[in-house]
């Protein structure tokens, strides 16, 4: 009868193999996201599973049949995913443990899809977590190994008196100096690799009124003179978090814009109220950087001008630090620049870690 059909009407004839072709290429993509390595996981507007692949099952702890047609939240109850996608899920979640895999680990997006519908993905990133643990442990060991032959070699340079021996006084000069930036490198890299494995910081109090003024006779002391230095304290308001890595973040940038910054140039240091929170920010007259390099400036050892930056003593690890010490208390630097013109690097923080004088004094009682 069909084939009468056929026969009786082309029309017919090519709409049946319009439909067994998209059949066929139905078949064929829904085979090839059966067999992807990531988790795809494809989610109603009411955000309950419609289907999945394979991979979902070992990255997302999900079974068939038993989980189609689930709640997405039952289904990863007690995990980060659910209070990830309870939130909005609005950015994609990095280097987070595997639902019921305490030993694996998973980078997740949720995606838009068709009408009303989402698909949610999920990446093991399992290796990539190993690889930067090595990373972390290899530079940390090295940094300590390396601590006690350069204080020893330094120790040993401080005792030789140029005077002594004029003719070595210049070599020995440069030994001092370039055994000191050592040092410094491997306490900079200390640092980071401490701030790597810390998950949070400590619920201090930091009083920047202090903490500001010490910040400008610090740009005064290594400026020596060369530049104008202010501070515009337009607010009081301290903050919550940890005293000792903030001062250092923001030393970083204070004396980063005095080494970047001519003779006869301007710097200001800046603390203000903001909508959201505070921002914390030092605006130098300086070089500037072209708009090329700003994205990687927070990159270990990532210079704009090499020669520039070791002429000036830098380590090339300031701005990774700051950058560490920021996540740690929720808040993000905010670079503006242009070649000429000068710089601006601002650290902003959301109100949950602003201390108004009513909650510094409750938590100074509570201390």
């Amino acid at each position: 009868m069909a084939a009468a059909r056929s026969e009786a009407d082309p029309q017919y004839d090519r709409l049946m193999t319009r439909s067994r072709r998209i059949a066929s290429q139905l078949r064929d993509l829904r085979s090839a996201a059966g067999t992807l390595p990531d988790a795809v996981v494809l989610l109603d507007q009411t955000r309950h599973v419609r289907w999945f692949n394979h991979a979902s099952e070992e990255l997302l702890g999900l079974r068939r049949p038993a989980d189609r047609g689930r709640d997405l939240l039952d289904v990863l109850r007690n995990s980060e995913l659910a209070d990830w996608i309870t939130d909005g899920a609005r950015e994609p979640l990095n280097d987070v443990t595997a639902p019921g895999r305490p030993n694996r680990h998973i980078s997740v997006t949720l995606l838009p899809f068709g009408s009303r519908q989402r698909l949610l993905l999920a990446r093991d990133t399992s290796h990539l977590t190993r690889l930067e643990q090595i990373r972390r442990d290899f530079v940390a060991n090295v940094s300590h190994e390396l601590r006690t032959p350069l204080t020893v070699i330094h120790g040993y340079l401080e005792l030789l008196d140029p005077e002594d021996i004029p003719e070595l006084a210049t070599v020995i000069d440069e030994m001092r100096t370039q055994s000191k930036r050592m040092g410094q490198i491997v306490e900079d890299l200390l640092t980071l690799s401490r701030l790597e494995t810390q998950d949070h910081v400590p619920d201090e109090q930091v009083q920047m009124t202090p903490l500001l003024a010490t910040l400008r006779k610090e740009a005064e002391a290594l400026s020596q003179g060369r530049h104008k230095v202010s501070l515009d304290a337009a607010t009081p308001v301290d903050i919550l978090g940890s005293p000792k890595d903030l001062h250092s973040a923001f030393s970083n940038l204070v004396s980063n814009a005095v080494r970047y910054t001519p003779t006869g140039g301007r710097i200001v240091i800046r603390w203000e109220r903001t909508p959201h929170g505070a921002t914390f920010s030092v605006k130098d007259s300086g070089f500037g950087i072209p708009a090329s390099h700003i994205a990687r400036l927070t990159e270990r050892f990532y210079r704009v001008s090499s020669s520039r930056s070791r002429d000036s003593g830098g380590t090339g690890l300031g701005l990774s630090i700051v950058k560490h010490v920021l996540n740690l208390h929720q808040a993000r630097l905010e670079i503006a620049s242009e070649p000429g013109q000068g710089s601006t690097f601002s650290c902003e923080f959301g109100s949950e870690r602003l201390l108004d004088p009513e909650r510094a004094h409750d938590l100074h009682m509570l201390g």
